[in-house]
């Protein structure tokens, strides 16, 4: 008897706890975003270019080099390395940004071709985003074989950086997200995308006013108990957040399901018990102003 009340005490506990977090978070989001809106250079008073170029990239609407957006938007480019990451890990992210009618863009470094699926899973991408609110217009799909989907092979970090640099000129972007050092998977290509916006950042490569969140990784008992690792997030410290409800967790789990290709048994227990269809924490990268132009 004494068990089965102290299980009640805590189950009511619990749930009382997250209906706090959620509480709060919603009073909370306003000034999260505001945090993310800060004002962006100007194209004209901050030159700078990518440092290469591959035409074996499959960039969609290259050949414009201008700003796409009006200056007084927020503007925000996630950094992915496959596709399926965009809805995985940052679903939550990308549904909250949408939702405050920021302008999303994807960079996606690969076409996922490691099972020579790559043509499939392209259409699969642009499916999810559709899901998620990303315009077919701000979805970029990188194909170049130095950038194959393989945790095995050294990405370039000079192709990786020219890549985001033109993003970021392209689209007058102020907010770039991505992951942590850890990857969140721990997958080599998700490291090497850190990795290459770590060293834009300390080197001063990035425009003034453009931030850099990684996601952060977890342990993996954090990590695959839904929605009750809520208020431990909420209690740790981080530097930005984004929570859903039920209503954009079915959003998220649509944008899953477009992967067809994908749908392991894993993957859709992963779909039920991952904190990353729910919440996402990030930290900042510390960007290094420096007054030098890039020509």
């Amino acid at each position: 008897m004494f068990v089965f009340v102290t299980i009640i005490i805590v189950f009511v506990t619990y749930t009382i706890s997250m209906k706090l977090v959620y509480y709060r978070y919603s009073q909370l989001w306003p000034r999260l975003r505001n945090k993310i809106s800060t004002p962006l250079y100007t194209v004209g008073s901050a030159s700078f270019c990518p440092t290469q170029e591959r035409s074996s990239a499959l960039l969609r609407n290259s050949e414009d080099d201008k700003p796409r957006v009006p200056a007084s938007e927020t503007r925000a480019l996630l950094v992915t390395a496959h596709p399926d990451d965009e809805c995985m890990f940052f679903a939550p992210t990308v549904l909250k940004l949408v939702e405050s009618q920021a302008a999303v863009y994807l960079l996606c470094l690969s076409t996922g071709n490691y099972n020579n699926q790559g043509l499939q899973r392209k259409g699969e991408l642009l499916d999810s985003c559709a899901v998620l609110g990303i315009p077919s217009d701000h979805v970029t799909i990188i194909d170049d074989k130095e950038l194959p989907d393989d945790p095995a092979v050294q990405w370039s970090t000079a192709l990786i950086s020219s890549l985001i640099l033109k993003h970021i000129r392209n689209y007058s972007i102020s907010l770039v997200l991505t992951f942590d050092g850890s990857g969140v998977s721990g997958h080599a290509n998700h490291i090497a995308i850190y990795m290459t916006l770590r060293h834009l950042a300390s080197a001063g490569r990035l425009p003034e006013g453009c931030q850099i969140f990684s996601l952060h990784s977890i342990s993996l008992l954090r990590k695959y108990v839904s929605v009750l690792e809520l208020p431990v997030s909420w209690l740790l410290p981080s530097d930005f957040c984004c929570i859903i409800g039920w209503e954009e967790y079915k959003r998220a789990k649509k944008a899953m399901l477009c992967h067809r290709s994908q749908l392991l048994w894993f993957r859709r227990l992963y779909i039920l018990f991952s904190r990353y269809m729910l919440v996402n924490t990030f930290q900042a990268i510390t960007v290094e102003t420096k007054n030098v132009k890039i020509y």
